[in-house]
């Protein structure tokens, strides 16, 4: 009877953790004061560097994968195995260790995807990586691969379940990045590694 609001918790407790705060405070650099406030890899990368910007990746996207995993392996079906990545993106977002605040859910989302539908998944760091590389916005590369992750499962046999939870990361990503739009159509949106 509880089995599934205690999965959804401890989800989102999962996600709440802070990998890129607390990397980056291990060096000493607060996030809230660089670039865009934000915790997530982009904003590691900026006020810290690489290798802390790839710890920081891993990090949150093994909250998504570990969250599902768990789900999966504890028996739930695919509907609530995606409730539970959910939860762990929001914890992500809204992270319960830094009152509310938190990233926009990029990598927890793709981990979450990544165990769910995996070929998917590598369409979508393939669509992410294409469209950084053009133009070296990372808001824009995942605005365009989660506007896209939905079609990638329904065209990898992706079941109902999964197609609605990619739609639900799609429109909290969108969400999330509501400032970078307004940013990228007025010109002022900050490229990948590019300094304060």
């Amino acid at each position: 009877m509880f089995a599934g609001p205690l999965l959804l918790l401890c989800s989102y407790v999962l996600g709440s953790v802070p990998f890129g705060a607390v990397i980056a405070g291990l060096k000493g650099v607060d996030l809230k004061k660089i670039g865009s406030g934000n915790i997530g890899a982009t904003n590691v990368l900026r006020g810290v560097g690489k290798g802390a910007a790839l710890f920081t990746l891993l990090g949150d996207s093994l909250k998504g994968a570990v969250a599902v995993v768990v789900a999966r392996s504890l028996g739930f079906d695919a509907l609530w195995q995606g409730f539970a990545g959910l939860c762990a993106v929001l914890g992500h977002n809204f992270s319960v260790f830094l009152g509310g605040r938190g990233g926009k859910g990029v990598a927890t989302s793709l981990g979450v995807v990544a165990v769910l539908a995996p070929l998917a998944a590598l369409f979508a760091v393939c669509c992410w990586l294409a469209v950084a590389l053009l133009t070296r916005f990372s808001s824009l590369a995942a605005l365009v691969a989660f506007a896209l992750l939905p079609l990638f499962i329904l065209g990898t046999g992706g079941k109902g379940p999964v197609v609605l939870v990619a739609a639900a990361l799609t429109l909290l990503i969108l969400l999330r990045h509501l400032g970078n739009i307004k940013r990228l159509l007025g010109g002022r949106e900050r490229r990948i590694g590019e300094k304060i």
